[in-house]
């Protein structure tokens, strides 16, 4: 974690990953994807990144219980 880089209350304490969401979010956060859009661009990092294959899978499944009750 890193305090107060980027983000907006000092002292506040924010992961490094957050800065990667917000520019995310910054450039593209008008935009409207589709689920099909987002799981081929998903593919395609793992495809560019398989040493991420872990870390994006657990967040699609996260993704795809996100409105299911429990814990997951």
């Amino acid at each position: 974690m890193v305090e107060g880089v980027g983000a907006g209350v000092p002292g506040e304490l924010m992961y490094f990953t957050d800065r990667g969401i917000e520019e995310l979010e910054d450039q593209r956060g008008d935009e409207q994807v589709t689920m099909s859009w987002l799981a081929e661009r998903l593919r395609d990092f793992v495809d560019l990144n398989p040493e991420f294959d872990t870390a994006i899978d657990r967040l699609a499944t996260w993704l795809a219980h996100l409105d299911e009750d429990g814990d997951f």
